[in-house]
């Protein structure tokens, strides 16, 4: 089973491209992030026409998730139950496997903005909520996948520039921490599982440049439960749609899972 996680920074403007890369991809099930589109536009009747079902939580201008898939998608959860939130930053849903059901949650986790700021606080809040969410989720399905933009850089090696990004938001010791913490629940960050090029990053920004001089981020990811860990036989940054004319900033992740 091939699942990968993308933020597309709005899929009105994306959706040929991701049309393309599913039909060249072929993954069995992706979680997209910023779709930035309310409900009654996302594009089901697109996505059906070129074999794929979706499930969706929209928002106006901004945010946005989806989860597509081939198979129907059972169970589904939208935004972390027991947490008020008026922005649409989580899709979860069931997907049958030979291996037993999969249950596959995709995240937008907030951006955070500056450490010392109310969105910053949002932030941890998030965090904590999801990290508690996702013990009970993981007790109820022990073949679980989490993935998505966590706008989280984990290590220094996920930093372009670590001493100009030390303690920038991205890369504080409360964001790491916290990304250490879901680690601690259980989950294993599937792209370490393997050797890496150096300087491998999801994300470049738009200006100065940025993906030309490979001066990026990683910071969309995708963590397995123990139960799948041995099961992982590879985990990879397509870097191709950062190429397009008028790409998103961030690059898909994919990983490959045995039955």
């Amino acid at each position: 089973m091939k699942l990968a996680t993308w933020n597309v920074n709005s899929l009105g403007v994306r959706l040929p491209q991701l049309i393309d890369w599913l039909a060249q991809a072929q993954p069995d099930a992706v979680v997209l992030q910023e779709t930035k589109l309310t409900d009654d536009r996302f594009p089901v009747e697109a996505l059906a026409e070129a074999g794929w079902q979706a499930a969706w939580f929209g928002q106006k201008t901004y945010n946005g998730v989806a989860l597509i898939t081939r198979q129907p998608t059972l169970d589904v959860v939208k935004n972390i139950p027991g947490l008020e939130d008026d922005q649409a930053r989580v899709i979860a849903g069931t997907l049958p496997n030979p291996g037993g059901p999969l249950r596959v949650i995709g995240v937008y986790i907030p951006n955070g903005q500056a450490p010392d700021s109310d969105k910053f606080v949002y932030k941890k809040r998030w965090l904590a909520a999801l990290i508690a969410w996702l013990r009970t989720e993981l007790r109820q399905h022990p073949r679980l996948v989490l993935m998505g933009d966590f706008n989280i850089a984990p290590e220094d090696r996920d930093v372009f520039d670590p001493v100009a990004w030390a303690g920038q938001i991205h890369c504080t010791p409360e964001e790491r921490q916290a990304f250490q913490d879901l680690l601690g629940l259980g989950l294993v960050d599937a792209f370490r599982l393997f050797e890496q090029a150096p300087r491998s990053w999801s994300w470049w920004d738009y200006r100065n440049l940025a993906f030309r001089k490979n001066q990026g981020l990683r910071i969309d990811h995708i963590l397995v439960s123990t139960a799948l860990h041995a099961g992982v036989s590879s985990c990879t940054i397509d870097k191709a749609p950062r190429r397009n004319e008028r790409p998103s900033d961030h690059a898909p992740v994919v990983v490959s899972l045995e039955p």
